[in-house]
């Protein structure tokens, strides 16, 4: 069994931030549990354009409203308290937060928290040592 406290996770390498989000790593791949599950805020009156082409992610809003946009389709959806969306088919999409966003993300295949995003917002696939 393991136990974290989301603040534990405050300036650890499990605590990852960039201009417009911010990512608290509860549990990685060194775990071992073939998911990787996030508490990440995304900051008011940002935008992000996220890729996934490697992972599939499930996000659920729990605070905060936005707009989740498809940038394959072009569709948008509004994101609010109780919204969850599934990338199942490693869609680009774009995040814009009108107010604080907080979701709980899990990912597959796990990250390992070593993941930076590249120009297209794309995590590469990193392997545990």
């Amino acid at each position: 069994m393991r136990v974290v406290q989301l603040n534990d996770l405050n300036n650890t390498d499990r605590d990852v931030t960039s201009e417009t989000w911010r990512s608290r790593r509860m549990v990685l791949a060194k775990e071992g549990v073939g998911f990787s599950f996030h508490d990440t805020v995304i900051y008011a009156g940002t935008t992000s354009t996220f890729h996934y082409q490697n992972h599939v992610e499930a996000v659920y809003c729990v605070q905060g409203t936005g707009t989740l946009t498809n940038e394959e389709t072009g569709e948008t959806f509004p994101l609010r308290d109780g919204t969850m969306y599934l990338l199942d088919g490693n869609e680009k999409h774009t995040v814009q937060a009108d107010s604080e966003l907080r979701m709980a993300c899990v990912f597959n295949p796990p990250v390992t928290g070593r993941e930076v995003h590249d120009e297209n917002g794309v995590y590469p696939v990193l392997a545990e040592a």
